[in-house]
């Protein structure tokens, strides 16, 4: 586990499915960045900042899978939020997106990186992820879910770039800047100074719910 991995290790409120309903991806996509992605194994749970994460939203996003409809492998995404999906990219990498919006609406967030772990296919080997997630409910008995221990990262602290290799759905949809991200130094600066006072600690300081 990589030194950032628990920075505020007190757990928060569960995320309900229900919370990841509105047809407001991009919206969704940026508010994940700083809550925590709990994995659970063995009765042991392991709890990770999420650090970038990236939004395809619906059939008309021509980086999306769902460009092409609905077929066997994005079925999931047309179920209502708050389930996972889980593909496998290259035959190499599992890849975990939180599906987003109302049934139907084919959209999803690719969690790209947590503390500890920088790039999806990191995040899905160093928490023991792989396609039996997919369709899952993000709810602690799946074994995987998110929380809200309240962490709120400043907009100064967050890039906005176009999503990674995307450049196939051509000049439009490839520079939607919906890539979200902590700066990499910031999230060292978490996991060096973990305890924060509550509230607004200052100009461009983490604030921390009760």
């Amino acid at each position: 586990m990589g030194p950032a991995a628990n920075v505020f290790p007190q757990p928060g409120p569960v995320l309900p499915p229900e919370h990841w309903r509105a047809r407001a991806t991009v919206r969704l996509a940026r508010e994940l960045l700083g809550k925590f992605l709990v994995r659970t194994r063995d009765g042991v749970a392991e709890a990770r900042l999420i650090t970038e994460v990236e939004a395809y939203d619906g059939e008309r996003d021509l980086a999306c899978h769902a460009r092409a409809g609905r077929t066997a492998r994005t079925a999931t995404m047309y179920r209502d939020g708050g389930c996972w999906y889980v593909f496998l990219c290259y035959g190499v990498h599992e890849m975990l997106n939180l599906v987003t919006g109302p049934a139907d609406w084919p959209a999803a967030v690719l969690i790209r990186g947590v503390a500890g772990a920088a790039g999806p296919g990191r995040l899905t080997r160093a928490l023991g992820i792989d396609r039996r997630l997919d369709g899952a409910a993000a709810l602690p008995p799946s074994g995987l879910h998110v929380e809200d221990r309240g962490v709120r990262v400043p907009k100064a602290w967050v890039r906005a770039t176009p999503r990674v290799g995307v450049a196939f759905a051509g000049p439009v949809w490839a520079a939607k800047p919906w890539r979200f991200l902590i700066d990499p130094a910031r999230v060292a600066e978490l996991a060096e100074a973990p305890r924060f006072s509550h509230g607004n600690s200052g100009r461009g300081g983490v604030m921390r719910g009760k």
